[in-house]
């Protein structure tokens, strides 16, 4: 997770297990404007075996339809689902698995939202990252003709605007919501996680780590002068917070609590 950056400074912020495990989360986020819900990441899912679960040790806290039920807000609800691209652990809530094993849709009135560029790479990707890509994640979608390859910039629902962002991969796309003078940003595997304000500290996974730096550079620039709430996807204790640069040249995250009024 933290690339060339030497354990000996991560492990202060992210303290590893006896098996070099780190903690880590997969947050999610709803946005609901007027005549629209939008979910934007979808997390791991529920389609894993013993094995894999064990592999990354993963936990079951609250699921994604446990999550929108606690906001009264069922899985049909949801009319878009936007992923920053098509990792297992970004899409693989995106479908379940029926009683045949079979997978489909978890949000059967949404369009899924990807870039073009990140599906085709996906559909034959190279011996570097294919373990990260499960066509059952996406291609259900693709099947019930709601899958949506967007070219480039583009509005997803009125103030929900998605944006390529490469670095993580060449395909990947960060999500922009503006609402009432305000701006949220939702920087996916672009800033995984606070630890990452720091622009040399990128991961290992990013195939082009030259160019993530130069439009972390340009957007922690823009974030800390307009004040933008960063989501923070991979983070387990900040789900988001304000970037706020430090007289001694270093740049720090103002963190929010959750249920804060962070954002109108």
């Amino acid at each position: 997770m933290f690339g060339v950056v030497p354990k000996v400074l991560w492990e202060r912020k992210f303290p590893a297990d006896e098996q070099n495990r780190i903690a880590l989360a997969t947050n999610c986020l709803l946005v609901r404007g007027r005549g629209f819900t939008v979910l934007i990441e979808t997390g791991l899912g529920d389609k894993w075996d013993a094995r894999g679960r064990q592999m990354y040790a993963i936990e079951r806290p609250p699921s994604i339809p446990d999550s929108l039920a606690a906001l009264d807000v069922r899985p049909d609800e949801i009319d878009a689902v936007v992923l920053s691209h098509l990792h297992f652990d970004h899409a693989g809530g995106a479908t379940r698995f029926l009683a045949d094993r079979t997978a489909a849709p978890a949000f059967p009135n949404a369009t899924l939202y990807v870039q073009a560029a990140e599906l085709a790479h996906a559909r034959k990707p190279n011996e570097r990252d294919r373990a990260s890509y499960h066509p059952a994640d996406w291609e259900p979608y693709a099947a019930a003709g709601r899958l949506e390859a967007l070219d480039g910039e583009e509005e997803i629902r009125p103030g929900v605007r998605a944006l390529p962002l490469p670095g993580h991969n060449a395909g990947m796309q960060a999500v922009r919501i503006d609402s009432e003078g305000s701006t949220a940003f939702y920087f996916a595997d672009a800033l995984p996680t606070t630890a990452h304000v720091p622009l040399p500290w990128v991961m290992a996974y990013d195939l082009y780590p030259v160019e993530l730096i130069e439009n972390k550079r340009r957007l922690l620039a823009d974030a800390v002068r307009e004040g933008w709430l960063c989501v923070f996807e991979h983070d387990p204790d900040v789900p988001w917070g304000r970037l706020v640069d430090e007289p001694n040249g270093k740049r720090r995250v103002h963190v929010l609590p959750a249920g804060a009024d962070a954002f109108p």
